[in-house]
Protein backbone atom coordinates (compact mmCIF):
# COMPACT_ATOMS: atom_id res chain seq x y z
CA UNK A 1 0.00 0.00 0.00
CA UNK A 2 0.99 3.60 -0.58
CA UNK A 3 0.25 6.63 1.57
CA UNK A 4 0.65 9.59 -0.74
CA UNK A 5 -2.38 11.51 0.48
CA UNK A 6 -4.46 12.08 3.60
CA UNK A 7 -7.96 10.77 4.02
CA UNK A 8 -10.59 13.09 5.48
CA UNK A 9 -12.35 11.67 8.54
CA UNK A 10 -15.64 11.51 6.64
CA UNK A 11 -15.73 10.10 3.12
CA UNK A 12 -19.21 10.54 1.60
CA UNK A 13 -20.54 8.28 -1.14
CA UNK A 14 -23.30 9.44 -3.49
CA UNK A 15 -26.55 7.55 -4.01
CA UNK A 16 -29.19 8.85 -6.40
CA UNK A 17 -31.88 6.38 -5.31
CA UNK A 18 -31.80 7.31 -1.64
CA UNK A 19 -31.19 11.03 -2.09
CA UNK A 20 -33.30 11.47 -5.25
CA UNK A 21 -30.72 14.01 -6.34
CA UNK A 22 -28.32 13.99 -9.26
CA UNK A 23 -24.68 13.24 -8.50
CA UNK A 24 -23.84 16.86 -9.31
CA UNK A 25 -26.38 18.18 -6.81
CA UNK A 26 -25.17 15.75 -4.18
CA UNK A 27 -21.57 16.92 -4.69
CA UNK A 28 -22.68 20.54 -4.34
CA UNK A 29 -24.49 19.87 -1.06
CA UNK A 30 -21.67 17.75 0.30
CA UNK A 31 -19.17 20.48 -0.55
CA UNK A 32 -21.37 22.92 1.36
CA UNK A 33 -21.05 20.61 4.35
CA UNK A 34 -17.26 20.46 4.21
CA UNK A 35 -16.55 17.37 2.08
CA UNK A 36 -13.15 17.32 0.40
CA UNK A 37 -13.19 13.77 -1.04
CA UNK A 38 -16.37 12.22 -2.49
CA UNK A 39 -17.00 8.87 -4.14
CA UNK A 40 -19.51 8.70 -7.00
CA UNK A 41 -21.34 5.38 -6.87
CA UNK A 42 -24.18 4.20 -9.10
CA UNK A 43 -24.95 0.54 -9.71
CA UNK A 44 -28.23 1.10 -11.54
CA UNK A 45 -27.48 3.14 -14.68
CA UNK A 46 -25.69 2.42 -17.93
CA UNK A 47 -21.99 3.24 -18.27
CA UNK A 48 -22.87 6.08 -20.66
CA UNK A 49 -25.37 7.62 -18.24
CA UNK A 50 -22.93 7.26 -15.35
CA UNK A 51 -20.26 8.95 -17.46
CA UNK A 52 -22.56 11.88 -18.25
CA UNK A 53 -23.61 12.29 -14.62
CA UNK A 54 -20.04 11.98 -13.39
CA UNK A 55 -18.93 14.60 -15.91
CA UNK A 56 -21.48 17.07 -14.55
CA UNK A 57 -20.51 16.20 -10.97
CA UNK A 58 -16.83 16.72 -11.72
CA UNK A 59 -17.52 20.22 -13.03
CA UNK A 60 -19.12 21.06 -9.69
CA UNK A 61 -16.31 19.39 -7.74
CA UNK A 62 -13.60 21.26 -9.59
CA UNK A 63 -15.27 24.59 -8.81
CA UNK A 64 -15.51 23.65 -5.13
CA UNK A 65 -12.00 22.22 -4.76
CA UNK A 66 -13.33 18.71 -4.08
CA UNK A 67 -11.66 15.49 -5.28
CA UNK A 68 -13.90 12.87 -6.90
CA UNK A 69 -13.33 9.12 -6.79
CA UNK A 70 -15.28 7.00 -9.29
CA UNK A 71 -16.69 3.72 -8.00
CA UNK A 72 -15.76 0.64 -10.06
CA UNK A 73 -15.12 2.34 -13.39
CA UNK A 74 -11.44 3.08 -13.97
CA UNK A 75 -12.25 3.85 -17.61
CA UNK A 76 -14.64 6.63 -16.60
CA UNK A 77 -12.15 7.97 -14.07
CA UNK A 78 -9.52 8.09 -16.83
CA UNK A 79 -11.82 9.67 -19.41
CA UNK A 80 -12.89 12.44 -17.04
CA UNK A 81 -9.59 13.02 -15.29
CA UNK A 82 -11.12 12.25 -11.90
CA UNK A 83 -8.87 12.00 -8.84
CA UNK A 84 -9.09 8.22 -8.82
CA UNK A 85 -11.14 5.05 -8.61
CA UNK A 86 -12.52 2.79 -5.90
CA UNK A 87 -12.35 -0.89 -6.83
CA UNK A 88 -14.24 -3.91 -5.56
CA UNK A 89 -13.17 -7.53 -5.48
CA UNK A 90 -14.61 -8.22 -8.94
CA UNK A 91 -13.45 -5.04 -10.67
CA UNK A 92 -10.35 -4.29 -12.74
CA UNK A 93 -7.24 -5.46 -10.82
CA UNK A 94 -5.57 -2.62 -8.95
CA UNK A 95 -2.23 -3.04 -10.74
CA UNK A 96 -3.99 -2.64 -14.09
CA UNK A 97 -5.85 0.41 -12.75
CA UNK A 98 -2.54 1.88 -11.62
CA UNK A 99 -1.06 1.40 -15.11
CA UNK A 100 -4.15 2.96 -16.64
CA UNK A 101 -4.54 5.94 -14.31
CA UNK A 102 -0.93 6.66 -13.43
CA UNK A 103 1.07 7.13 -10.26
CA UNK A 104 -0.79 10.25 -9.13
CA UNK A 105 -4.24 8.64 -9.12
CA UNK A 106 -5.93 7.69 -5.85
CA UNK A 107 -6.91 4.01 -5.84
CA UNK A 108 -9.08 2.54 -3.10
CA UNK A 109 -9.99 -1.12 -2.66
CA UNK A 110 -12.81 -2.87 -0.82
CA UNK A 111 -12.23 -5.91 1.39
CA UNK A 112 -14.59 -8.07 3.42
CA UNK A 113 -12.41 -10.65 5.19
CA UNK A 114 -8.98 -11.08 6.79
CA UNK A 115 -7.62 -13.01 3.80
CA UNK A 116 -8.72 -10.24 1.43
CA UNK A 117 -7.16 -7.63 3.72
CA UNK A 118 -3.84 -9.47 3.76
CA UNK A 119 -3.79 -9.73 -0.03
CA UNK A 120 -4.81 -6.10 -0.47
CA UNK A 121 -1.97 -4.90 1.75
CA UNK A 122 0.43 -5.98 -1.03
CA UNK A 123 -1.35 -4.05 -3.79
CA UNK A 124 -0.47 -0.66 -5.35
CA UNK A 125 -3.42 1.07 -3.70
CA UNK A 126 -3.71 4.21 -1.58
CA UNK A 127 -6.32 3.09 0.90
CA UNK A 128 -8.16 -0.05 1.89
CA UNK A 129 -11.85 -0.18 2.83
CA UNK A 130 -13.24 -2.81 5.19
CA UNK A 131 -16.90 -3.63 5.55
CA UNK A 132 -19.70 -3.86 6.02
CA UNK A 133 -18.90 -2.87 9.60
CA UNK A 134 -22.59 -2.81 10.48
CA UNK A 135 -25.79 -3.91 8.74
CA UNK A 136 -26.36 -1.93 5.55
CA UNK A 137 -29.27 -1.41 3.17
CA UNK A 138 -27.36 0.25 0.34
CA UNK A 139 -26.25 -3.05 -1.22
CA UNK A 140 -28.68 -5.56 -2.67
CA UNK A 141 -26.50 -8.54 -1.65
CA UNK A 142 -24.22 -7.30 1.13
CA UNK A 143 -21.25 -9.28 2.36
CA UNK A 144 -21.31 -10.65 5.94
CA UNK A 145 -20.91 -8.02 8.66
CA UNK A 146 -17.31 -7.74 9.87
CA UNK A 147 -18.09 -5.64 12.96
CA UNK A 148 -15.63 -3.52 14.88
CA UNK A 149 -13.40 -6.57 15.32
CA UNK A 150 -13.00 -6.65 11.54
CA UNK A 151 -11.80 -3.04 11.62
CA UNK A 152 -9.28 -3.92 14.33
CA UNK A 153 -8.01 -6.91 12.36
CA UNK A 154 -7.65 -4.75 9.25
CA UNK A 155 -5.66 -2.17 11.21
CA UNK A 156 -3.31 -4.83 12.54
CA UNK A 157 -2.86 -6.35 9.08
CA UNK A 158 -2.00 -3.16 7.20
CA UNK A 159 0.03 -1.32 9.83
CA UNK A 160 0.21 2.36 8.96
CA UNK A 161 -1.79 1.98 5.73
CA UNK A 162 -4.88 4.12 5.25
CA UNK A 163 -8.08 2.40 6.33
CA UNK A 164 -11.73 3.28 5.65
CA UNK A 165 -14.62 1.70 7.52
CA UNK A 166 -17.84 1.36 5.53
CA UNK A 167 -21.29 -0.13 5.79
CA UNK A 168 -24.07 0.96 8.12
CA UNK A 169 -22.09 3.85 9.57
CA UNK A 170 -24.08 6.64 11.22
CA UNK A 171 -23.70 9.60 13.54
CA UNK A 172 -24.25 7.21 16.45
CA UNK A 173 -21.50 4.70 15.65
CA UNK A 174 -18.93 6.55 13.51
CA UNK A 175 -16.67 7.37 16.45
CA UNK A 176 -16.51 3.68 17.42
CA UNK A 177 -15.21 2.83 13.93
CA UNK A 178 -12.48 5.46 14.21
CA UNK A 179 -11.57 4.23 17.70
CA UNK A 180 -11.32 0.67 16.33
CA UNK A 181 -8.59 1.81 13.97
CA UNK A 182 -10.13 3.35 10.86
CA UNK A 183 -8.67 6.59 9.51
CA UNK A 184 -12.00 7.51 7.92
CA UNK A 185 -15.63 6.43 7.70
CA UNK A 186 -17.54 6.13 4.43
CA UNK A 187 -21.16 7.20 4.77
CA UNK A 188 -24.21 6.89 2.53
CA UNK A 189 -27.61 6.45 4.21
CA UNK A 190 -26.65 8.55 7.23
CA UNK A 191 -26.45 11.57 4.95
CA UNK A 192 -29.16 11.01 2.38
CA UNK A 193 -32.16 10.23 4.62
CA UNK A 194 -32.93 13.96 4.67
CA UNK A 195 -31.55 15.52 1.50
CA UNK A 196 -32.50 19.05 2.50
CA UNK A 197 -30.20 18.86 5.53
CA UNK A 198 -27.17 17.20 3.92
CA UNK A 199 -24.71 20.03 4.64
CA UNK A 200 -25.77 20.18 8.29
CA UNK A 201 -25.66 16.39 8.74
CA UNK A 202 -22.21 16.16 7.19
CA UNK A 203 -20.81 19.10 9.15
CA UNK A 204 -22.17 17.62 12.36
CA UNK A 205 -20.54 14.27 11.61
CA UNK A 206 -17.20 15.89 10.76
CA UNK A 207 -17.27 18.02 13.90
CA UNK A 208 -18.17 15.04 16.06
CA UNK A 209 -15.16 13.07 14.84
CA UNK A 210 -12.80 15.98 15.44
CA UNK A 211 -13.67 16.29 19.12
Amino acid sequence: MRSSFRLPRVYPITDTRISRLSHAEQVARLADGGATLIQLRDKHVSPFEFYEQAKAALEVANKRGVQLIINDRADIALALGAAGVHLGQDDLPSDAARLLLGEDAIIGYSTHSLSQIQEAAKLPIDYLAIGPVFATTTKENPDPIVGLDGVRLAREAIGDGLLVGLGGISQANAAEVIQAGADAVAVISALWSDSASIPQHLQSLITGLQS
